[in-house]
């Protein structure tokens, strides 16, 4: 988690960097922060991402592919115990080196289905890495619209912070912008519904 710490304090940004171009990133729907002014503001990123529209999505798809993978894992466990059952009863009526050639290739499909299993979990790793990423692509110009209206030059992430105020911590703003970026963005890739087509006119 230290690299997305790392990532998280890149949003230090100047406060002169927010000149018109990115003034003119507006983000949809309405929150603030209050009146509180501070030129340092703080974030809890894991609760961010953890309790948001993005990040619950991507739990339940985590959570989705993550059990796809304990179904296989499953049933090649079950289909290699029974192939190893059939093979140990083999032993009784072949000769040593036919054995020893069904053995070993039994051991081969093994170790590429453990290979293949374990690639797999990899992914679902990196996927959170990305999924993280993207969250902190996302939430850019949340942030530059938050640290904007209190007049802020840095956002950090809260388990940096040694002591702080709740009234600087804007968590709760950060999930709300980017919760109505979300659905702003699902309601502009929804399918159009077709124009219901006229009925047809008969002669009488």
């Amino acid at each position: 988690m230290n690299g997305f710490r790392a990532q998280l304090l890149a949003f230090a940004l100047v406060l002169g960097g927010f000149g018109p171009s990115a003034h003119a990133q507006q983000v949809p729907g309405e929150f603030d922060i209050g009146t509180v002014q501070s030129p340092v503001l703080v974030i809890e990123f894991e609760r961010a991402f953890g309790e948001s529209a993005f990040g619950k999505r991507f739990a339940l798809e985590l959570e989705q592919a993550g059990a796809e993978i304990a179904a296989e894992n499953r049933q090649i466990e079950a289909e290699l115990t029974e192939e190893e059952q059939k093979l140990t009863e083999q032993r009784q009526t072949l000769d040593p080196q036919a054995f020893r050639e069904l053995a070993d290739a039994f051991d081969q499909k093994v170790q590429k289905l453990r290979r293949e299993q374990d690639t797999k979990a990899r992914a679902l790793v990196e996927r959170q890495e990305t999924a993280r990423r993207d969250f902190l692509i996302s939430a850019r110009p949340v942030l530059n619209r938050i640290m904007q209206d209190a007049g802020a030059v840095v956002v950090m992430d809260k388990r940096n912070v040694f002591a702080t105020v709740s009234a600087i911590d804007v968590t709760d703003q950060v999930i709300l912008g980017i919760n109505q970026l979300l659905a702003e963005a699902d309601k502009a890739n929804a399918p159009k519904d077709a124009p219901a087509e006229e009925p047809s006119k008969q002669d009488p």
